[in-house]
């Protein structure tokens, strides 16, 4: 029996359920920004179109009927046990129609966030449960998206030392296709494992060429490791374009509502978020985030800092100041606010720009308060308070009007990918030298893949993949890298 939300939430009210993105019937306090976040984030950018809706709910049909603490889960779980000789159970013993792919998501959190995005289309493209390995921390960072269930992978799962698993064992995808003809055994494995790091090899990409009817479905367990957006590469495949084309007829909106359908905070990051915006960020008249990502050390970069100015300039998101003392001020009342959200490893970025509009007046009069949330000096992937800390910052990043990102930062493309915003994106420095120019309106709000294959699906050979079809592009920030794009907006 379901839990019923309180009073504070009606079911009569669709924008709480983002255009049907959401179901009403958990318990709201169990999970309060799965409600509440729309009266803090803006209306939808992109509304889900009735083929997602209803995919979505067989997908959490799926997830209750085959999911942990079901038989059917058991009795799939036990043939991953190897029998008394050392072999395993063989594919041929199983009854059951449900099939699992279970994701072991890893570096930062951005990329794990993208990654348990990404694992949740390919789940649903091949009506697969997905289970994702929840590492240190992700139980304290997410709710359940699924009623009545749970998406995290049991601990008393059969396969052991998930992490370091690599793309060398037996199993793998990879060494499944460099000799095709095991092809046909694939159904005496235990498992298969699908090993998508971003530097993963030729024949690991196949995967994304692999219509999952003649190969595959053969498998009921697969074991996916990545660190990444493989969506773009789903798009290459000639045998999910149908499907997807009805799922997400707006082609850069995939991460937003995915994002928006499976990323629920928990209640105490709920209140890190609000508790900050409703202190700093909510009375303002506009909100700029700015995300800072340095590649080259914790260390502090001026080069840095004079693109975020020359950024924030070039594109008119800071007001200029004035570069002498103008006098007595003038009464500010009635002046317009403008709240700038800056994010990042390090502090001093912030205290320069808040120091800037605090020892000089705006050109306009403008009132410009500066603020950072937290500053950690130094990445700690996998550790509790650290990634909550992180999510915050993104969810506050997604609150804004207008987002600077840094190029390459995983961090920033969930942060502008949460909002639905396209951000204006830094290009990443070469040789501690500002670029010019300092950045770049990106072409949509879509992530972008790092590691994308280099391989035509139709014609089986090599190419360029950022031209086959219109609406998958080259990345702003790394040439090779892909995204998604509206053809329209290209």
């Amino acid at each position: 029996v379901p839990c019923f939300r309180t009073n504070l939430f009606h079911e009569s009210n669709q924008d709480g359920l983002l255009g049907g993105l959401l179901v009403p019937w958990f318990d709201e306090q169990s999970c309060i920004s799965r409600y509440q976040s729309t009266s803090h984030l803006k209306k939808l950018a992109r509304s889900p179109s009735t083929h997602l809706v209803k995919r979505l709910r067989e997908q959490e049909a799926l997830q209750r009927r085959c999911g942990p603490g079901t038989e059917t889960y058991r009795r799939a779980a036990e043939r991953l046990e190897p029998r008394r000789n050392g072999t395993g159970t063989t594919h041929a013993e199983d009854d059951d129609d449900c099939k699992y792919l279970v994701l072991v998501p890893y570096r930062g959190l951005g990329n794990r966030i993208l990654a348990m995005a990404s694992a949740f289309l390919y789940a649903m493209l091949t009506d697969r449960v997905l289970l994702v390995h929840r590492g240190t921390s992700l139980p304290d960072l997410f709710c359940e998206p699924f009623q009545e269930t749970s998406w995290l992978l049991p601990p008393d799962f059969p396969l052991r030392d998930l992490e370091n698993l690599t793309g060398e064992v037996p199993e793998s995808y990879r060494n499944l296709v460099r000799e095709y003809g095991r092809a046909a055994s694939v159904s005496e494995l235990p498992y298969v494992f699908v090993d998508l790091d971003h530097a993963c090899t030729y024949h690991d990409k196949l995967f994304y060429c692999d219509d999952h009817r003649e190969f595959l479905h053969r498998a009921p367990w697969l074991v996916m490791r990545t660190d990444g957006y493989f969506v773009p590469a789903l798009f290459l495949n000639p045998a999910y374009q149908e499907e997807l084309d009805k799922l997400f007829p707006r082609k850069d909106s995939v991460f937003y509502l995915l994002a928006r359908y499976l990323f629920h905070p928990t209640n105490k990051v709920w209140g890190l978020i609000t508790r900050f915006y409703d202190s700093y960020l909510k009375n303002s008249d506009e909100r700029l985030g700015i995300q800072v990502r340095v590649f080259d050390g914790d260390t502090p970069f001026k080069h840095v800092l004079d693109q975020i100015l020359a950024c924030t300039s070039q594109e008119h998101l800071l007001p200029e100041v004035v570069a002498q003392d103008p006098g007595p001020p003038a009464s500010t009342a009635g002046a317009r606010s403008k709240a700038v959200l800056m994010t990042g490893l390090s502090s001093w970025y912030f205290e320069s720009i808040r120091g800037r509009y605090w020892q000089s007046a705006t050109a306009a009069g403008e009132v410009v308060s500066v603020h950072q949330p937290s500053h950690e000096e130094h990445q700690l992937i996998g550790e509790a308070t650290h990634d909550m800390k992180a999510l915050a910052e993104m969810y506050l990043l997604s609150m804004t009007d207008a987002v600077v990102t840094s190029g390459w930062s995983t961090f920033g493309y969930v942060g502008h990918g949460l909002g639905g915003l396209t951000p204006w994106i830094m290009f990443k420095p070469e040789n501690l030298t500002t670029p010019d120019p300092p950045c770049r309106r990106a072409a949509s709000m879509e992530p972008c893949l790092h590691g994308p294959p280099f391989y035509d699906c139709r014609a089986r050979r090599g190419a360029d993949t950022g031209k086959l079809v219109p609406h998958v592009r080259h990345c702003e920030d790394m040439s090779w890298g892909l995204k998604l794009v509206h053809p329209a907006e290209i």
